[in-house]
């Protein structure tokens, strides 16, 4: 996706979530594989509650892409779940 419109796509109506997805942009979207990417992609249709539960609460989503692409968020972001 051409990254205006990535940007567009990751506001989200909690600020908790902008400031996770929009520096991911920013910093790490292009350096990804074409699969990440897709991941990333279909990451923003999901809603932002549960969004905010992988993310921030650090929950795991059950779908393994997603759980993929929420770990490599979390790991460039600061976001690992304590052990």
């Amino acid at each position: 996706m051409e990254k205006n419109r990535l940007l567009w796509a990751a506001r989200r109506g909690m600020l908790e979530l902008d400031l996770v997805l929009l520096p991911f942009i920013e910093n790490i979207y292009a350096t990804l594989e074409k699969e990440d990417q897709d991941r990333f992609d279909a990451l923003l249709e999901c809603e932002d509650q549960d969004m905010f539960s992988w993310f921030i609460d650090k929950v795991d989503p059950e779908d393994p892409e997603t759980l993929k692409i929420v770990r490599i968020i979390r790991s460039h972001t600061g976001l690992q779940p304590e052990n």
